[in-house]
């Protein structure tokens, strides 16, 4: 056949409808009589409804082309759905990274200590104590804070409460009061309540009291009292008294926690007990009803917590090794008791050199000198050191003798409550007290009070 002629029959062909080619193809004997459509080939099927489904988009995309303001809103619906389904993709991973991360925080919370308020927490993360220069010193071996908390025996949460430092609290670890100075004024006394002052008590006990100092220093040792204090200087020819101005707020939580660091601590541990050990002061205030303490500067050693005063003894080695040189150098005798620095000597023309030695001495170890409270005290006057007379031996003061035995003497003849002139709630306590001090203070003189306060016992209506 021609190829005109099959271009003929396949133009004839393509134009007869479906239903007539399929009758000619069955009667030509395409498949038998009596026989359905044979099914089309299962490649051929699948590649039909390919096309259909090609052709289904093809018109659907002429459609919305013929609308471009329906294919713009379209368009936005699309990014519009996909862009919901990102962010909750991103949301739902960002949940359940939330949830591992508080997870972590809270197990971490537990367990150790990251954060004890502004200012305060640099170096929590040092967790490595010097071991080998505690077990020298004779120190507990403790690297962190959990560790602390269980050889305090209280929970590190609690530790965190006892520790955390905050501008403005809502509630304090100190009982604050005022008690009257001699010389005159109030002196504010931080008392710690219970909880802080168990804490410090282990501190003092298995810390600070195991730290030695200098045997110049005679306040707040095992053993001293202002008596030690005072016997050196009997019987000199001069005796100068020295204070340290502002001496407990002079020691800010910086230099604390330098004596915890120096004995080998770690920094997250001399954090803590330096913490524990120190408080700034504060004022209270009144915002919506509701009461505040206000801290009014750093924190600095507390006047009335039992730490303090053995802080003070070791931060002041170096200071008492100096002054100790120093009054070698001009054959003199040094003591300190707490802020009170104390020379002695028969050399009269070396005063000046000596005061102008502490002062240089003080100014370099960061401490300031009571200028008002400095006394050159020579022989022919009464030479005190910490309130004991010491010209000739260790006694009370006249004044101070005199009225011991006029209160004994009418207690013995009057009765006890006629010497009650402060309402005492125990007067026989606080005579027993006195007399005991008397006797402490001048070992010679103590049959004479022993005898006047037993008369003073008997003789009234106790």
């Amino acid at each position: 056949m021609a190829d005109d002629e099959k271009s003929r029959l396949y133009r004839r062909i393509t134009h007869l409808p479906p239903s007539v080619v399929l009758e000619r193809m069955r009667i030509h004997g395409f498949w038998p009589a009596g026989q359905g459509l044979p099914p089309d080939p299962a490649g051929e099927a699948a590649e039909r409804a390919q096309l259909e489904k090609e052709l289904a988009e093809l018109r659907q995309q002429q459609a919305v082309l013929k609308d471009p303001q329906k294919a713009l809103a379209q368009e936005r619906k699309r990014r519009w759905e996909e862009s919901k389904k990102r962010r909750s993709e991103r949301k739902k991973a960002r949940l359940a990274e939330h949830k591992i991360w508080v997870k972590f925080w809270e197990e971490n919370r537990r367990q150790s200590i990251t954060h004890l308020g502004i200012g305060v927490s640099a170096g929590l993360f040092k967790n490595l104590s010097d071991a080998a220069a505690l077990l020298a010193r004779g120190l507990p071996v403790i690297h962190d804070g959990a560790q602390l908390a269980a050889a305090l025996g209280i929970e590190i949460g609690t530790l965190r409460w006892l520790t955390f430092h905050r501008r403005g609290a809502t509630l304090v670890h100190y009982h604050r009061y005022e008690v009257a100075k001699k010389t005159g004024g109030a002196r504010l006394i931080s008392a710690p309540k219970p909880a802080l002052k168990k804490a410090q008590s282990w501190v003092l006990e298995n810390i600070l009291a195991k730290v030695p100092v200098e045997p110049q220093a005679h306040g707040f040792v095992p053993g001293n009292s202002i008596v030690t204090n005072a016997t050196p200087h009997v019987g000199r020819a001069v005796v100068i008294n020295l204070d340290l101005k502002d001496f407990f707020p002079s020691i800010t939580f910086r230099r604390v926690k330098g004596v915890f660091a120096h004995m080998g601590y770690s920094e997250q541990v001399a954090t803590i007990l330096s913490l524990l050990c120190t408080e700034p002061p504060r004022v209270e205030a009144e915002l919506d009803g509701k009461r505040y303490y206000i801290a009014l500067g750093q924190r600095v050693l507390p006047q009335g917590a039992c730490t303090s005063p053995a802080i003070t003894n070791i931060l002041c080695r170096k200071l008492d090794k100096r002054l100790a040189g120093l009054a070698r150098r001009l054959d003199c005798t040094y003591t300190r008791y707490a802020d009170d620095l104390t020379f002695s000597s028969d050399d009269r023309t070396r005063i000046g050199f000596l005061l102008r030695g502490i002062r240089m001495v003080l100014t370099g170890e960061g401490f300031t000198e009571h200028a008002a409270k400095t006394h050159v005290m020579r022989r022919s006057g009464r030479q005190e050191v910490t309130g004991v007379t010491v010209n000739t031996r260790t006694t009370l003061s006249r004044t101070d003798r005199r009225e011991l035995r006029a209160v004994l003497h009418n207690a013995a003849n009057h009765g006890l409550e006629s010497q009650n002139r402060e309402s005492r709630p125990d007067f026989a306590a606080y005579l027993r007290g006195r007399v005991a001090f008397a006797c402490m203070v001048d070992p010679s003189q103590a049959d004479e009070w022993r005898a006047g306060l037993l008369a003073a016992l008997g003789g009234g209506a106790q």
